[in-house]
Parts: C-alpha cells; structure tokens; sequence
C-alpha cells in the first residue's frame, strides 16, 4: 500500500468521525480537506502552497492527513432576499443606513471570501452586502422550470434584481472571478446605479464571438477545467467531485495562499447547492461558445457583445501571484475604462485576492466610497 493511499485513509478516517470538521492546523496548510460528500473519491494530489514551479511541473505530494482536531471556522450569518427569480443569500454587516457596498464572490468559492473585508468596512460605517451567486449556498431558484442559466448576462441581472429587492439605488461594487463579471456587467449596463468598481482581473465582459481564438499555452493549461466542463465526463465528474475539483483549483489559483482545511470546508459547504452543477456547466459552455444562452437575457447579451466601456470610477487590481491570470500593468485594458481607473498589483496574493489580501481590497473599495459622487 502506497504512502499516499495510507495518508489518504487516515485522512477520511479522521473527517467522518467529526462530520467532516476536523480540519487541518497551519502544520498542514494549503493541503485543503475533502468534505463528506466528496470521501469516498480517490485520493487527489495537488500543488504545494509554498511554490508555484512545483503546481506547474507536477510535483505534487499526497495530502497529509489531519495533525489534531480543530473547531470549524464560524459561518457568517444570513438572511434572504426574493427576486423574480431567485431566493438570494446574503451576508449583511453594518449599519443600516450606512452608504451601501456588494462585495461579490467567484467560482469556486463563496462569501467567505470576505470574511474579514466585511468587518473592515462595516466599521468604517458602511452597510456591507455580500451574496451568494446563483448555485451556491443559500441561494435557490423560485421556480424548478427556470433554467438554471449561469452566463455572464444572468449573473449581472441577479445583481440588479438583489438591489432592486433590497430598495438599493445606487452601491459601490467589488468582486473577482465570476462576481467581479457581474459586478463588470452591472456597471457597463446600468452605470447610473454604480457609484464605483472594483474589479480584480480589470475588464471582465466576455468577448464571446472571439471564444476559439486560443491563448497562450500556459495561459490555456490554467484553464484545464474550463475545457473539462464542456464534456459529459466533466459534468459527471464535477458532481461526484466537487470538492477535490475546487480545492485543485484554489491550489493552482493561489500557489502562494497557505490556506488550511478550516477555511476550505466552510466554503466547500456552498458547493452543496442543488443547482451548483447545471449553472457553473452551462456557465463554461456559454462563455466557449458551446452552449447558447437563454431567451431572458438575449437583450443583454447583444449588449455585451459589443463589449461596452465602462465609465464608472474603476479601481482595478492584480494578485502578483495569481496563478491562473497573470498579474499585469492594466495598459492592455485600459481603453475599456472610459472614466477615472486606476491598476493596482497586490504582492503575496492570488486570484481570490479579497481573501489572501483584505486590507488592499477594503482600502480600494472604502476609497471609491469615500471619494464617489453619491446621486441619493
């Protein structure tokens, strides 16, 4: 029996005994742990946090299992909101009336991505407003026959309807990965409501009509479940394993981020979402083109389609250590930021850099907010 086999059983041995909440302590950071859905998958091997050569050449080691039992990570609290279409989630903190900020999370991760960005601001007097995307945690459609769309039109519509059921008029908006797509989305379509953006990654409206046009190889390669997802097999295998897919995705998406096994099974239980599947695939076949988006937001997506400015005031970051979107100088997208932009690169952070970095992302979200031409 191999090391890793042996690791692995010990590993599991440990989890189910504590309903999948003994985790590990910083001796085993960045290793991640398995929920209890995803146990009895085999073994996965992933990239060590300390460097980011050994995800790419694939000298991975077996995960270790847990040194001691810990208690699980507080979850942040939530209530719910009711649009036309969905039961949203959300995390709300600070004072009621305080000026409104939506903090906006990707796949595969959740509102825990600002756990401690929330506080941050919400001390400042802000009132901070962090929701699940449709398919994950809390957040469930109204209706079993709508279809559960996850291209980019639909998410920046699921914002607009969370403001407009919260009475919300206008927010500063920040987010990564899929939330700062929305957050993109919202502010090129409805700018009027949008006193400011911060978005990681710059300018995230897909081109879709350019969705063959291939990118650079180890661009490509950091990409490898995009390409996974538009099969059956990936389907299947993203049910089955949930999981394991995301935490290999944190891993190489943040090399650098020594995140343990608390902090990854708090956001694990979103992926438990019933709907999580059928939108993150038809999210990925949409945005590559092998999948056509729905009726309901046809209108939309001719809009973006044109790829539109955006001319809210815009603060743009990178994490230098992103590892699947190389951090940049933000000259390459600069002509999609009609108004004030400003790029910032964010050493010792990765792709969920609200997270890795809370004090950089509640420094440029509280700064448009200071700075904003509040309208109400």
């Amino acid at each position: 029996m191999t090391d890793a086999i042996q690791h692995r059983r010990r590993f599991l041995l440990a989890a189910a005994g504590t309903a999948g909440a003994l985790l590990t302590t910083q001796a085993a950071a960045n290793t991640g742990a398995a929920s209890a859905a995803s146990a009895g998958a085999a073994g996965v091997t992933g990239a060590t946090s300390a460097h980011a050569a050994a995800a790419r050449t694939g000298r991975n080691k077996p995960l270790a299992p847990p040194t001691r039992p810990t208690a699980p990570l507080p979850l942040l609290p939530v209530q719910q909101v009711q649009t036309d279409t969905l039961d949203i989630g959300y995390h709300e903190a600070g004072p009621a009336d305080g000026r409104p900020l939506i903090l906006l999370h990707g796949f595969p991760y959740d509102i825990h991505s600002y756990a401690e960005v929330a506080p941050m601001l919400a001390k400042q007097g802000y009132r901070v407003l962090v929701p699940y995307l449709r398919g994950h945690g809390t957040t469930r459609f109204l209706d079993d026959a709508t279809p559960r769309a996850g291209q980019q039109a639909a998410i920046g519509q699921d914002l607009i309807d969370f403001m407009d059921a919260l009475h919300i008029p206008e927010a500063v908006l920040a987010g990564y990965d899929w939330g700062g797509r929305a957050a993109c989305v919202m502010a090129a379509l409805k700018p009027s409501r949008v006193v400011g953006l911060v978005s990681v990654n710059s300018y995230l409206i897909q081109d879709i009509a350019k969705a063959a046009l291939p990118a650079p190889a180890k661009v490509e390669a950091g990409f490898w479940y995009q390409f996974y997802f538009l099969t059956e097999r990936g389907r299947a295998g993203l049910t089955a394993n949930r999981d394991d897919i995301a935490r290999i995705m944190w891993e190489g998406n943040s090399p650098s981020w020594h995140f343990d096994g608390p902090t990854f099974l708090r956001t694990a239980q979103a992926f438990q979402n019933p709907d999580y599947v059928d939108v993150v695939i038809h999210s990925y076949r949409h945005r590559l083109g092998h999948a056509d988006g729905f009726p309901d937001y046809a209108a939309q997506e001719a809009k973006l389609a044109a790829l539109p400015a955006i001319r809210v005031p815009t603060i743009t970051m990178d994490g230098i250590d992103d590892g699947v979107i190389a951090a940049t100088d933000g000259s390459a997208s600069a002509a999609r930021f009609s108004g004030t932009r400003k790029h910032l690169r964010i050493p010792g952070a990765g792709h969920n850099l609200p997270q890795e970095a809370p004090q950089a992302f509640a420094d440029a979200v509280a700064e448009l907010a200071r700075t904003g031409k509040w309208r109400t």
